[in-house]
């Protein structure tokens, strides 16, 4: 991602507040797709396309941003997820 960006040129749009703004706006194009199907429903209808081609479209911008904002931060994404769930693990022990 940080290739990408710097191929185009667009560091200066990827400050932490445009890309949450983004990330924010891809969940509800996410969401949308969903929005209106049966509850019971929704996982079989998201296997069958091209519900499932267009999810996978969104998914996939909405872990494009969040990764391009941890570069930003200076996050490291995967030892956040393990810590996270390591603590998820202690608050929900069964």
């Amino acid at each position: 991602m940080r290739e990408f960006t710097a191929e185009r040129g667009w560091e200066r749009f990827h400050d932490p507040k445009s890309l949450i703004v983004a990330l924010v706006g891809e969940v509800g194009e996410l969401c949308e797709l969903f929005q209106w199907l049966p509850s019971g429903e929704a996982a079989a209808l998201a296997g069958e396309e091209p519900l499932r081609t267009r999810a996978g479209e969104e998914m996939a911008d909405v872990l494009l941003y969040l990764v391009r904002l941890a570069d930003v931060l200076g996050v490291d994404l995967a030892a956040a997820a393990e810590r996270k769930m390591r603590l998820n693990a202690e608050k929900h022990r069964a």
